[in-house]
C-alpha cells in the first residue's frame, strides 16, 4: 500500500483544520488494484487503478484551496502548488459532502507529482 498525503501549506493547515479537515485524514492512497481519495470529510473517491488514463503536473499555482469543482472536474487541495491532474476512464464517482458528483478528472496537490504518477501507473 502507497499512500500520498495531499500537500497542506502552512497557513492552509491550521484553517483546514479548524473546519475538521485535517492534514491527518486528507491523502490518496493505492491499494493493489484499487484507489482512494479522502480529503477529511468534505472528499472521498475510490476507483479503479486501470481507470486512471494519465497523471500530469498542471504547471500553475491554482487560486483556490479546498474541494472544489463541477461537471466532473475537481480540485482536491491545501496548497496553491503541486497540483496533479489525474484523467479518468471511465468517469468516476466520488462524494463531495456526502453527495453523490461524477469524476472524470481530479486535481490534486501534493509533494511531488511524479511519485504519484510512478505509484498510478508504473
Amino acid at each position: 500500500m502507497t499512500r500520498i498525503p495531499i500537500r497542506f501549506d502552512t497557513v492552509w493547515r491550521w484553517f483546514l483544520a479548524a473546519l475538521c479537515i485535517p492534514v491527518s485524514q486528507s491523502y490518496l492512497e493505492v491499494d493493489g488494484p484499487q484507489v482512494h481519495v479522502r480529503m477529511g470529510w468534505s472528499f472521498r473517491a475510490t476507483f479503479p487503478r486501470d481507470a486512471v488514463a494519465s497523471v500530469e503536473p498542471l504547471g500553475s499555482p491554482v487560486l483556490s484551496i479546498g474541494v472544489h469543482g463541477m461537471c466532473g472536474r475537481w480540485l482536491v487541495n491545501g496548497s496553491h502548488r503541486g497540483i496533479a491532474v489525474l484523467r479518468l476512464n471511465p468517469e468516476q464517482r466520488a462524494r463531495v459532502l456526502g453527495f453523490p458528483v461524477h469524476l472524470r478528472e481530479l486535481m490534486l496537490s501534493v509533494d511531488d507529482p511524479e511519485a504519484l504518477r510512478r505509484a498510478l501507473l508504473d
